[in-house]
């Protein structure tokens, strides 16, 4: 393997003062100085013992909160309720009047095609934010909990949050969205590990 071409490789600067025009148009040039052999070293200590942690207050402060469980839940379901209302939005398109009901064979105005549209997308929205709410924060407080990342942590999150959606409709109803919530999580967990 051939080695780079380096336009300037004869001549050596000392400081970043004594550099011309053509030394900084050179591609290589600047590869060089930025992430190359010729980058400036600071006097940061970079540790080389395996479990020493070096960064700063702050970045651990963000990271700690990103990895929360109140984030994750909160993130899933704001993204649920985006997503749910773009679904929302699409089922309008499909079928626009679903929900009207007249005596008459009379043309809906925009007006009540334009409710019918902020109905539907705030529904589905709601439905699919705490779908995504209720999941992913059942999940993340099972994982912390049992301490490991294991495909039936989706199975047991999405059996209990199947049981109480279901719930509202009663014990029968419960049992079958534990059932089907579950199923669902695990095959989802499982495509997406696989």
């Amino acid at each position: 393997m051939a080695a780079p071409m380096r336009p300037n490789e004869g001549v050596k600067h000392t400081t970043l003062s004594e550099l011309t025009l053509k030394d900084v148009d050179s591609f290589s040039f600047i590869v060089d100085h930025v992430i190359g052999e010729k980058k400036l070293k600071t006097n940061v200590f970079l540790p080389t013992a395996v479990g020493t942690n070096f960064r700063p207050k702050e970045e651990i402060m963000v990271t700690k909160v990103f990895e929360s469980c109140i984030f994750k839940a909160v993130a899933s379901g704001v993204v649920g309720l985006a997503l749910g209302g773009a679904l929302g939005l699409f089922t309008v398109g499909i079928d626009p009047m679903s929900t009207y009901t007249t005596t008459t064979d009379q043309t809906p105005s925009t007006r009540a095609v334009f409710k019918e549209m902020k109905v539907r997308c705030a529904s589905y929205g709601k439905n699919f934010g705490t779908i995504g709410f209720m999941f992913a924060g059942t999940e993340c407080l099972l994982e912390s909990y049992r301490g490991k990342s294991v495909l039936s942590n989706g199975t047991i999150s999405g059996a209990i949050v199947g049981g109480v959606l279901g719930l509202r409709a009663g014990l029968k109803a419960a049992m079958f969205g534990a059932a089907g919530f579950a199923v669902f999580s695990t095959a989802v967990d499982y495509y997406f590990r696989h």
